[in-house]
């Protein structure tokens, strides 16, 4: 009977173990067995830490120069939107952004260009231009997880990067 009791709490604490070093890796919970919900999971990574500790002004997380690459660098999934015009992103911007000018977002443009899962990025010319302030909020106003990367092209070139045509 002991041998019965102590083998079956080995028994159980491996498959407690097992269930723990799996949590939120396997997939198969959708984050209601490891304590996340389904949107906490898919932010777990990179991005989710950045938007965790993201600086909140005027309802828009505003990013630093250190939290985009650490994004950028990550290897994950993420749309990074030049909300300037379209003139202005033909003359340059970041590699891998899309121009997306903030006149143009509203509720029909956003809903054929992005989808509630993607993990956006807006940035404008610097830190003083209010155009990536403005495109977050309409995003985020309309249900999109977006971060404002406030240097945008200025502090991006001053960081000693090249812009694209």
């Amino acid at each position: 009977m002991f041998k019965r009791v102590i083998l079956g709490a080995l028994v159980m604490m491996f498959l407690c173990a097992q269930a723990f070093a799996m949590c939120g890796t396997c997939g198969m919970c959708g984050g209601s067995t490891c304590g996340t919900s389904g949107a906490a999971k898919n932010s777990a990574g990179t991005y989710g830490k950045v938007v965790a500790k993201a600086n909140a002004r005027d309802d828009v997380r505003e990013i630093t120069y250190r939290q985009f690459m650490s994004i950028r660098t990550s290897g994950e999934k993420y749309r990074l939107l030049d909300v300037l015009d379209a003139e202005s992103y033909k003359k340059g911007h970041i590699e891998g952004a899309e121009s997306f000018p903030v006149n143009t977002i509203d509720q029909g443009t956003a809903a054929s260009r992005l989808s509630k899962d993607d993990h956006i990025v807006v940035f404008c010319g610097g830190f003083k231009c209010k155009a990536s302030t403005e495109a977050a909020k309409k995003l985020s106003g309309m249900g999109y997880e977006v971060l404002d990367y406030k240097g945008g092209l200025k502090d991006w070139q001053d960081k000693g990067n090249k812009l694209v045509q």
